[in-house]
């Protein structure tokens, strides 16, 4: 017995050193990056992927990889598609369409990484692949190789934030502004507070000695402020004077591993009357004495903190910061941010705008020349230009200087190439650019930009459940109750539409919206609540659902939450234009009889006094003009309805996949209706498409409708439908406007290019066409004169 308790005690005491050691070793340190790292004989190398090179899109180029501080190429040789799948699958699209040798996409500079790369296609990471080792290469430039990846990105895939210099993430990881004030936690975007920076031990202070406005405006540009400004240092200065010797004792716990937890304050009493809880607040900041940093040196270009130069504090120093106190940082909040008209005013008025993204402070770039938007190329577009832009549009510095159209593609012209900013200009146009020429540029090498912006923590008052993937399901959102509780409540799908939509997933950060459901009831309905809102209608710019109108208290005719509302959001979307020039020289007038049109009267397509025609007598006069409708987007466009609710039409012989497609209309100066058509898809299809582009939609033989990406759907001038029906109008000046996708049908990237107009004049018996573009192709000022004076003085076209 004494034996037997004599080895009960060993194994116990063996237990109690063993299982410790075994968690503290088993514990995976806290990763920034979700790429696969080698682990090397000094520590576990990080790897990033980009794409480079030219002429390409988004999604195909050289392949380069970061490996030890420096960006290389892969050689060509042994090169097959299982090695492009596992590269495209790092750089996060789903797979890989083909690979590329003999350095396509132009020679790469600096190292060749890899050569004789063999993989299986099923690898996790490209340095797992057998290959002659890191460096390792009897290749030259002429040899790199490129991939070719499908245009579908993996679920959840986020796009990496690659700051293009050389920054110690061991040391700094992310930066934050904490409010001193306890009103201002509550307050949304938080604009002033102690700057903290998170290394793997947790949160810590900069000391503010020698702090320089410098520092402040990368920080703020960091948050998301385009701006910074002066703090009010003697005001801080009297707190912490007043907090230096308190009566109540202060203890302070820290939590150096979890991120969002505060610091625990327990006092042994009050503290004294008149001693606001800000100066407490202060104190216990100073109390914990833990400053990381001691000095950072700023040019004030930096997109991020870590590229400033930083001395770090070392060791078990008592006083780290002498006669001195956190840092704390004022910023001035862009005009979306803020309730200033004037603001929002002056942002109106930009000669730079952001177009095609899924959320704020993203998209593709384009700039005012003239009465003119047109685009800027991304020949040498880096970091530093793209900042000078976010600031300008009331963001912070970017995130990403994105090349290769990957917002989509642009219309009109090209205006600036290779633009080099310093950082600190102003204004976008104060920066070296060089004027573009025909052979410089296409647009598929439209520069674009992710933005910093601030944070307004939108996404915590709704979310989506139920459905197949973190991309769809019913919505619900947060409700204040008036006794002031909250609760989570479903939304009443009746009116719920696209806009409505592209609120919820952007507010999410989910992309853009694929569709907006008014019924749910094929999803998951276990957890379901009851219905909290109704009415809801959005302009669909909108940064919260909660900005949006909706009715005061819940109105809903169909309450089951079979009938609340959905969404499904998705990464990329399409973008239709219209091809203005087009329209303007196919325009003509045919005076068709009326035998010859019972089909078109079949579908709607005549005016209403076409009813009263004493047919098949007579005529009606047509105003008939062709339609080559593009698809600029990053998605293929493709029909709301399922093939199985089409609609076939026996007097043309095909079928209709969508109700309206088009609308035209022949307006007065004032917006006036005189005369209008509209078109039911014909039959979506991809008529051409750019080189390089295959078609794959093709309406013969009940197949599959759609436009894709690189292509256009051409609608010839001398089909049924194809016109408005002017019979009863008068001569004069009109507008005449083409609308695509009028009722939202279709989720897109981008609404306000749907819109072309013309100015037209009309004698009777003959029309004119001029200055047709698309709906925000021009400047509000040359906008304005062309609703105002519609037509011309005379018959000759300039």
């Amino acid at each position: 017995m004494e034996l037997c308790h004599w080895w009960r005690h060993i194994v116990v005491f063996l237990l109690n050193a063993w299982i410790p050691s075994c968690f503290a070793q088993t514990t995976p340190p806290a990763r920034t990056s979700p790429t696969p790292t080698p682990q090397t004989a000094e520590g576990p190398e990080i790897l990033k992927f980009r794409l480079s090179g030219f002429p390409r899109k988004h999604n195909e180029g050289r392949i380069e990889v970061f490996y030890k501080g420096e960006w290389g190429t892969i050689c060509d040789d042994d090169f097959s598609l299982a090695n492009a799948h596992v590269l495209c699958r790092q750089l996060g699209f789903v797979s890989a369409t083909g690979w590329t040798h003999s350095a396509k996409y132009g020679k790469g500079t600096g190292k060749i990484w890899l050569d004789n790369v063999q993989c299986s296609g099923s690898e996790r990471s490209v340095s797992v692949c057998k290959s002659r080792g890191w460096g390792n290469s009897d290749c030259t430039h002429d040899e790199d190789a490129g991939v070719i990846c499908k245009d579908e990105r993996l679920p959840g895939y986020v796009d990496s934030n690659v700051i293009e210099v050389q920054v110690d993430e061991n040391k700094v990881e992310e930066v934050r502004l904490r409010p001193v004030f306890t009103l201002a936690t509550k307050r949304m975007p938080v604009t002033e507070g102690v700057v903290e920076v998170r290394n793997k031990e947790g949160w810590a202070q900069i000391c503010d000695n020698g702090w320089t406005p410098k520092n402040s405006r990368v920080v703020c540009g960091m948050m998301g402020f385009p701006h910074e400004k002066k703090v009010n240092k003697n005001f801080y200065k009297h707190l912490r004077k007043r907090s230096a010797e308190p009566k109540a004792k202060v203890k302070v716990t820290v939590a150096r591993q979890e991120p969002k937890t505060k610091a625990i304050t327990k006092t042994s009493s009050k503290p004294k009357p008149g001693k606001s809880a800000a100066a407490t607040r202060l104190y216990a900041e100073r109390q914990k004495n833990h400053f990381l940093v001691h000095s950072v040196t700023c040019l004030g270009t930096e997109v991020h903190l870590a590229a400033c130069p930083l001395e770090f504090n070392y060791g078990n120093e008592t006083e780290s910061c002498p006669g001195g106190m956190p840092a704390v940082v004022s910023c001035v909040p862009g005009p979306l941010y803020t309730q200033s008209t004037a603001m929002r005013k002056k942002l109106k008025a930009s000669t730079i705008r952001l177009k095609g993204g899924a959320k704020f402070g993203e998209g593709r770039v384009e700039v005012l020349k003239g009465s003119e938007w047109g685009t800027i190329c991304d020949d040498r577009w880096n970091l530093l230009s793209a900042s000078v832009v976010c600031r300008e549009l009331g963001f912070g510095s970017a995130k990403e200087a994105l090349t290769g159209a990957r917002m989509g593609q642009g219309l009109g012209p090209i205006h600036m190439n290779e633009v080099q900013c310093t950082g600190h200009e102003r204004s976008f146009w104060n920066c070296r650019y060089k004027n573009i020429t025909a052979e410089d540029c296409k647009h598929t090498e439209d520069a674009s930009v992710r933005c910093n912006v601030p944070y307004m923590g939108y996404e915590k008052t709704v979310r989506i459940l139920g459905g197949r993937s973190r991309y769809e399901g019913r919505v619900e959102v947060l409700q204040t109750e008036p006794n002031g509780t909250l609760r989570w409540g479903l939304i009443c799908g009746e009116g719920w539409g696209t806009e409505e939509a592209m609120v919820v997933c952007r507010q999410l950060g989910l992309g853009y919206a694929n569709h907006g459901l008014q019924e749910t009831w094929y999803w998951d309905s276990s957890n379901v609540t009851e219905m909290v809102m109704s009415g809801v209608k959005c302009t669909g710019d909108e940064m919260s659902l909660s900005h949006c109108q909706h009715h005061r208290t819940v109105s809903c005719q169909k309450a089951a939450a079979r009938f609340s509302a959905g969404v499904i959001c998705s990464e990329t979307a399409s973008d239709l234009v219209l091809n203005a020039p087009l329209v303007q020289q196919t325009t003509y007038i045919e005076d068709r009889p009326l035998h010859m049109l019972y089909c078109a009267a079949e579908e709607d397509c005549l005016s209403k006094t076409a009813a009263k025609a004493n047919w098949p007598y007579g005529h009606r006069r047509l105003l008939r003009f062709s339609s080559q409708i593009h698809n600029i987007g990053r998605a293929d466009f493709r029909p709301k309805a399922g093939r199985h609710s089409w609609v076939w039409h026996a007097c043309h012989g095909h079928y209709h996949s969508m109700d309206i497609f088009t609308h035209y209309d022949l307006m007065t100066a004032n917006g006036t209706k005189v005369a209008e058509g509209h078109k039911a898809s014909f039959c979506l299809e991809d008529s051409d498409c750019e080189e390089g582009v295959s078609k794959r939609y093709e309406c013969a033989n009940f197949g599959e409708q759609g436009i894709t990406v690189g292509c256009w759907d051409l609608y010839r001038h001398d089909i049924d439908c194809q016109w408005i029906d002017i019979t009863d109008v008068k001569p004069g000046n009109y507008i005449l406007q083409v609308v695509i996708n009028p009722n939202y049908e279709v989720a897109e990237s981008d609404f306000t290019n749907n819109a072309m107009k013309c100015n037209c004049k009309y004698d009777g018996h003959r029309i004119w066409l001029h200055n047709c573009h698309i709906g925000d192709a021009f400047s509000e000022e040359a906008e304005k004169k062309f609703e105002k004076y519609p037509g011309q003085l005379n018959n000759q076209i300039s």
